[in-house]
């Protein structure tokens, strides 16, 4: 995930007021660390407080001295000083006091809040944003609580608004100094550990109305002396003399600083009550028509109801949820029924069956992990929606009255309270309600449930809640198992995870499962992940969805990697992986899969490994890739000719090509998932068409092969007696494979027959061939060279044994004969270089994959205007495309949001690109060259070389566009000129340009003829 900019923390610190949690949340920490939305250089700490009611003043001065120790040790002190605080930035979070909606307190409370991009995403707050928006900034004059109703009106704005408190604090470097200071002054002293470990006795401060309260400006010595902060409340007026020593030494170290405020104008602040109904509201959409499902899977969403929420559950079957409430951490299975005004959390499909026939209304049901004595449980708590936790709130429970509730289920009030207990003290929090162990069974919610509605059964029900041991809510706090609550979250959230994250695939969404990826290996259980994406694999259909799953596979090996091994692009034909891979040959998917498995088991040892069989994985994936490309060859056929006589040769030449917008989206699989668009010019480069090839029958059985100059005394010449020459034509380094893979596709000789390749040439043409393939472009061009002297050779080739192939059989006969190679690619260059002129050619987003090309008519005279315009500047960088293309297919296999909006774009791209070439404008043109680039750039980072930079940038003055030509990182730039015939011009540019290498500038015109065909002492065709 991308981090925000703003505030690079060196500490964060979250203080919890149970010793056992410590490490609990420390870990929770880390784990948001290593997802990327903690800085990695962030100092991470969980301190336990003091004591369990040091008040959230002495919990931060503890956490900051905690602070500056660490840091001091840091620095190389061998004592705390303040001097680290100067270079330091540092946030407290105070998880706060018991939670009655989360057992893991406010702090991981789950939000309802999803990027819809992913599966798993975080909310950040960015402090800096909210503090520019901050305004109307000024000194604090007092603080209140629970004011009277004529100090609320003294703070009152011209628009009747009072400011509210935020609960966010920022403390200067030197009001922060002062407060450190403090530490070692008796009795603030005892707000630390330090304190407590010397002996000292606990002493309770409040944040705001002790540390805080000091500094405004109307607060006199004396008020601020006697007062009591009201987190103390009722009973501790016996150390109201220890505390208001406390206070004299915060008014001598404060007193002098300036509290100031700021005001934001219409924010609201949503501060998380004990009340069920306000946090339920923070929850939900009231009034919205639908449901707000988050980090959930649900398999009926239609029964949930209008204004509800979900958040991190899974939902198999029929789950009714009512309007306006909320389910949390659930696993259900239906038939369940949730009424309206509920909220239900820690359920799974154990305790399915105790709501069954149940329709809950108004209520809050937990289910809680405990750890009794060293031994884990589960407990179910059940209360109203409208009950009070607080000690003096409204005396109720289930939402009616003890009295109504004791006559309702025959519990009395002996059953709850001991009978020395005050009435005062007699409340929802002291009630021992909870059964925590039951003789003989374990606990579910019906131990709870039976009391919305008591059955005449003897009084069985009651009977059994009295035989349980059972405990209060506030005896039950100190028992919650908080490691195991965070353990069962994690587990669910990945189980719907990886339920969605099927859907995805299966449902070929564009959707990044990265997040997932991430989260998944980051929390250690990257296992359940690879089994999913296997059975994906293994089950599915649709070679697309089983690439992808592989390609996901290889993700999740290179996330274990850790950035270590090497790099994820790489070699993939190490012999142990062989044998899967001959099962996806011979399209036994199933088997593939599991022996990738099982191969993949030995790899998982260190680093090295784990990239290696990554890099395997992709593999496999391009195995997948390959054979639905194949596809193509559906629209492949040829017509019968004359055979020309033996000796004849047939010359076949082509221009190059300049793709002018949507590249990429060409290539598979964007091809047939996407749909791909790619507005091309045929060009010849001055003045010749640079790609050719020429073939001719002769007498010997044997097959001639000649790979350079036209000039026959310089090429490269291979001579092939028998099919054991022709083994390499899948490697596409191998001298002469493009030639031998073209004598295979054209049906020509059939390597896995049990005839010699001379009875084959023999018993078919009465003898063997010559094929001599050129190009006079440099090798990684960008102007499809490749795949169009593919082209040429197979035109060539199949004239020369009496065939003719028709241009557009001839596209699909070409990505069929790169898929045999093993290169690869897309259909963009052959479209380019062996149709004639301005055209845009496109593919639908589904299997076979067929190419239809579409002409572009252009005003009269705008081709030699474009002419004129038209320049190409060889940079003297070889391209690299097979790299940048495994970066693009890795990339858009991840479905990274960027790369999928930036794919849709180049689509789109294309359709804006044609209609400015139907209007003949140079400028649009120019505009769409320059997007182009931009698009090439985010879809294949480390396309721009900084020499190629350079060299644009001298350029971009006199030009209305420019791009690198293909997949770029080097090869031609083709530009369009502002002024025409420019060549000389920017040659005097350029050379005025110190660092740009061997570059050359050549003229460019658009070819209206295309290939072209002839029999040497015949006429030309094309």
């Amino acid at each position: 995930m991308e981090q925000p900019t703003g505030v690079d923390w060196t500490v964060i610190i979250l203080t919890c007021q149970y010793k056992d949690s410590v490490h609990i949340f420390q870990r929770e920490l880390e784990v948001r660390q290593k997802r990327e939305q903690i800085p990695p250089g962030t100092l991470l700490l969980a301190v336990e407080d003091p004591e369990t009611r040091v008040g959230s003043g002495g919990a931060t001065l503890n956490a900051l001295l905690v602070a500056a120790e660490h840091l001091s040790a840091r620095a190389g002190f061998t004592v705390v000083t303040a001097d680290v605080l100067h270079s330091a930035r540092i946030l407290i979070l105070h998880m706060g006091r018991d939670f009655p909606f989360d057992d893991c307190g406010r702090a991981f409370t789950c939000l309802p809040v999803e990027n819809l991009q992913a599966p798993v995403e975080a909310v950040v707050c960015n402090l800096d944003s909210l503090l520019d928006i901050m305004s109307h900034r000024g000194f604090v004059l007092d603080i209140y609580y629970q004011g009277s109703e004529a100090e609320i009106q003294r703070c009152a704005r011209p628009d009747g608004r009072v400011p509210l408190v935020s609960g966010v604090a920022f403390f200067s470097v030197e009001t922060a100094e002062h407060l450190l200071a403090t530490h070692v002054s008796p009795p603030l002293d005892a707000c630390t550990y330090m304190g407590l470990d010397s002996g000292a006795r606990p002493v309770q401060l409040s944040l705001f109305f002790d540390i805080l309260l000091c500094m405004a400006r109307n607060v006199s010595r004396e008020d601020f002396l006697v007062g009591q902060p009201p987190e103390m409340g009722q009973g501790d007026s016996d150390i109201a003399g220890y505390l208001q020593a406390a206070r004299t030494e915060l008014w001598r170290e404060l007193r002098n600083q300036p509290l100031t405020m700021a005001y934001v104008p219409d924010g609201s602040y949503s501060y998380m009550t004990s009340s069920a109904s306000e946090f339920m509201c923070s929850l939900t959409c009231p009034g919205a028509p639908r449901a707000r499902v988050v980090h959930s899977r649900v398999e009926e969403p239609e029964l949930l109801g209008a204004g509800s929420s979900v958040v991190s559950c899974l939902l198999e079957g029929p789950v009714h949820l009512g309007a306006g409430s909320v389910l949390q951490h659930c696993h259900l299975q239906g038939p369940v029924h949730i009424g309206p005004g509920c909220l239900v959390s820690g359920l799974d499909t154990a305790q399915c069956e105790a709501l069954h026939g149940l329709e809950l209304r108004d209520l809050v049901l937990q289910g809680h992990h405990v750890r009794l004595h060293g031994a884990p449980g589960r407990v179910f708590t059940v209360v109203g929606r409208l009950d009070s936790w607080e000690r003096q709130g409204t005396r109720t429970y289930l939402n009616m009255s003890w009295s109504e509730f004791f006559q309702k289920t025959g519990i009395r009030d002996w059953d709850l309270w001991d009978p020395d207990t005050p009435p005062a003290e007699r409340c929802l929090l002291s009630a021992r309600l909870f059964p925590v162990l039951h003789p003989s069974r374990a606990l579910g919610p019906q131990d709870m449930l039976w009391m919305l509605d008591p059955q005449e059964d003897g009084g069985k029900a009651l009977r059994a809640w009295r035989a349980c041991w059972r405990l209060s809510w506030e005896q039950l706090q100190p028992c919650l198992d908080r490691a195991a609550t965070l353990a069962s979250r994690r587990d669910l959230f990945f189980r719907q995870a990886l339920r969605k994250a099927r859907h995805v695939l299966e449902a070929r969404q564009d959707l990044s499962l990265h997040p997932l990826i991430q989260a998944a290996v980051q929390e250690g259980c990257p296992g359940p992940l690879l089994a999913m994406l296997d059975q994906v694999a293994a089950g599915a259909g649709d070679p697309g969805v089983a690439a992808r799953a592989l390609a996901c596979v290889a993700d999740v090996l290179g996330c274990m990697a850790e950035g270590q091994g090497g790099l994820r692009s790489g070699p993939a034909a190490n012999p142990g992986w062989m044998r899967p891979f001959s099962y996806l040959e011979c399209g036994d998917l199933v088997g593939g899969v599991q022996a990738l498995a099982q191969e993949r088991d030995k790899w998982l040892s260190r680093p090295a490994l784990l990239v290696r069989a990554a890099r395997h994985y992709e593999g496999a994936g391009q195995i997948l890739i390959r054979q639905a490309v194949m596809s193509a060859q559906n629209f492949v056929s040829t017509e019968p000719a004359e055979l020309p006589a033996p000796g004849q040769w047939v010359v076949a030449e082509c221009p190059a090509r300049v793709d002018f917008s949507g590249g990429w989206s060409d290539t598979p699989p964007l091809a047939y998932e996407l749909g791909g668009a790619v507005l091309g010019l045929a060009v010849r480069v001055d003045g010749r068409r640079p790609i050719g090839a020429r073939a001719r029958r002769i007498p010997e059985p044997e097959l001639w092969l000649a790979v350079g100059p036209r000039q026959d005394k310089m090429a490269m010449k291979i001579v092939c007696w028998s099919l054991d020459d022709l083994q390499d034509y899948c490697q596409p380094h191998a001298p002469g494979a493009l030639l031998k893979a073209t004598f295979i596709c054209a049906g020509i000789v059939h390597v896995g027959s049990k005839l010699s390749l001379r009875e084959q040439l023999l018993h078919t043409f009465g003898g063997g061939f010559e094929l001599h393939t050129w190009s006079e472009l440099p090798h990684g061009s960008g102007l499809g060279t490749s795949s169009i002297l593919a082209g040429a050779a197979l035109a060539a080739l199949q004239r020369a044994a009496g065939r003719v192939v028709g241009t557009e059989a001839l596209i699909h006969a070409v990505l069929h004969l790169e898929q045999v190679l093993t290169t690869g690619g897309g259909w963009q260059d052959q479209v380019g270089g062996l149709m004639p002129g301005i055209k845009v050619g496109r593919s639908r987003a589904q299997l076979p994959l067929k190419v239809e090309v579409e002409e572009i008519t252009v005003p009269e005279g705008f081709v030699q205007k474009l002419n004129d315009h038209l320049l190409l500047v060889y940079t003297g960088k070889t391209r690299l495309a097979r790299n940048l293309l495994q970066d693009v297919l890795r990339s858009w296999y991840a479905r990274l949001p960027a790369v999928v909006q930036n794919a849709h774009s180049l689509v789109r791209h294309t359709e804006e690109c044609a209609e400015a070439f139907r209007q003949g404008s140079l400028p649009l043109l120019g505009q769409c060259l320059t997007s182009y680039w931009e698009q090439k750039k985010l879809m294949a980072p480390g396309c721009e070389p900084l020499a190629v930079r350079r060299m644009m940038d001298v350029l971009a003055p006199h030009v209305h566009g420019q791009s690198l030509a293909g997949a770029g990182g080097g090869g031609f730039l083709y530009l369009l000129t502002k002024e025409p015939r420019q060549k000389e011009a920017l040659e005097a540019v350029l050379a005025k340009t110190e660092g740009l290498g061997n570059y050359s500038i050549h003229l460019v015109e658009v070819d209206t003829q295309g290939l072209s065909l002839q029999l040497l002492g015949g006429e030309t065709s094309t």
